[in-house]
């Protein structure tokens, strides 16, 4: 099979290259190259002496000057390429292949089909080749795979214009759905009421960071969210927990929902009328819920990327929960931290819009916020992540006790700040929510 592969012709459109340059050259604007340039760049171009004509083009346009035969003729001799190009004979032929420019994007998409196809067989040809080698671990060469081809998507998504007509229609029919709900949450609702007013729920393709110091409770919140979405609401819901393990976030979760001491179950030393509860009630309820985890420890991000699209295509996944970003394994180790998690920042915004569903992840902030109410400036190690999110929410309240011994704490309820410094598409507040350290779950205050 391989060596059939690789005897092949690769996958070339001879006819729409050309064509692609007659009509550049036959009235060339900038206007219609930067048509072209939606789809195709020089390396898409499959013969040599057409990738060296389409980078003399736009050597032309980046300097400011008209493109005809003569300037691309002076251009190529300029660069030592006129003869490699077939020379003023081959490139005046070039207008010949097309009668217009009306049909420009047809052709450049049909260069561009050619050219994927071609990138396709060479990461075909690269994983037949690494899967012959005995010294490769099987993984890695899956996430080498996973990464060539979810690069090779990232290359050629570069989008179209959509004019005022084509946005108008669809944003009608948001604002009519919006009409319709009289006031319910568009998004996914966090089950924090006073949160929920403000966001209007989370969002389709959103990012959302979750900033506080160490022990202040952001997997609490987070726990107590993606509960109130899967249990109470029954919407699909994905947790990473990178920090600890699936069993250790479910003793929480079974400790919030039955209302019995964390301790007592961390310990068994449970009464028996807890025990049938847990065995008769909440886990009943618990295993009713779409909620699905991953546990492993400082995933890499290829993994994380990969394991999020299975979550959505395979179990239907409504919104995405990482604890915490600080714990994602980069793709380049070598890179400064805070260029590693600009990096991560981005990968997981660019994958939020990808899967199309709000991704909540988790920060520490600095340890300058210590005894202040945090700042987008606090968020640690990269100022991508204040960029990057469209919602950024810190927990802040007085440390008055260590989270590991809340059993002591003789309070029911402690209240804690929930401050939104930034809504991308809505109004900043704070609101104040209830935490109950027995269980460390978050409720809404208003209920207390």
């Amino acid at each position: 099979m391989e060596g059939a592969l690789k005897d092949s012709v690769p996958p070339y459109n001879e006819e729409a290259e050309m064509a692609t340059l007659g009509a550049l050259l036959l009235n060339f604007s900038v206007d219609l190259l930067e048509e072209v340039q939606q789809f195709v760049r020089a390396e898409d171009f499959f013969k040599g002496a057409h990738r060296l004509i389409f980078k003399a083009i736009t050597v032309l346009k980046d300097k400011g000057e008209g493109v005809d035969l003569l300037t691309l003729t002076a251009e190529l001799r300029a660069s030592g390429n006129i003869d490699k190009t077939g020379g003023l004979g081959y490139v005046a032929s070039l207008t010949e292949r097309v009668p217009s420019t009306a049909n420009v994007a047809y052709y450049a998409k049909l260069v561009q089909n050619a050219s994927v196809r071609r990138s396709l067989l060479n990461i075909a040809y690269q994983l037949i080749s690494d899967a012959h080698n005995e010294s490769l671990e099987s993984r890695l060469i899956i996430e080498e795979a996973e990464k060539s081809i979810f690069n090779l998507n990232d290359n050629q998504s570069r989008g179209e214009l959509k004019s005022a007509q084509e946005v108008i229609g669809k944003t009608v029919s948001t604002i009519e759905d919006r009409f319709r709900t009289k006031g319910n949450y568009i998004g996914i609702p966090s089950g924090f009421d006073m949160l929920d007013r403000l966001t209007c729920g989370f969002q389709k393709s959103e990012m959302i960071i979750i900033g506080s110091r160490p022990s202040i409770g952001k997997t609490a919140f987070a726990l107590s969210m993606a509960t109130n979405i899967s249990i109470r609401n029954k919407i699909p819901c994905g947790f990473f927990t990178l920090e600890m393990s699936a069993i250790s976030l479910m003793l929480r979760i079974v400790s919030a929902e039955s209302r019995i001491n964390s301790n007592s179950l961390r310990t068994g030393l449970l009464k028996s009328t807890d025990f049938n509860k847990i065995v008769t009630d909440t886990a009943g309820r618990i295993y009713d819920a779409p909620l699905i985890f991953q546990d492993t420890p400082n995933i890499p991000l290829l993994d994380l990327r990969s394991l999020a699209r299975k979550m959505v295509s395979k179990y239907s996944v409504q919104i995405i929960f990482i604890d915490y970003i600080g714990l994602v394994s980069p793709e380049n180790t070598k890179q400064e931290r805070h260029e590693q998690i600009s990096q991560i920042s981005r990968s997981l915004k660019a994958l939020a819009r990808e899967l199309d569903v709000p991704i909540v992840v988790l920060s520490q902030v600095g340890r300058q916020s210590e005894g202040k109410t945090p700042s987008l400036a606090d968020l640690r190690e990269s100022g991508a992540l204040e960029q990057d999110a469209d919602v950024v929410l810190f927990l802040h309240r007085e440390r008055s006790f260590d989270e590991d011994e809340v059993d002591r704490e003789s309070k029911s309820i402690i209240k804690t700040d929930l401050i939104v410094a930034k809504q991308r598409n809505g109004p900043t507040d704070m609101v104040r929510l209830a935490f109950i350290p027995h269980y460390a779950r978050f409720e809404n205050l208003q209920d207390y």
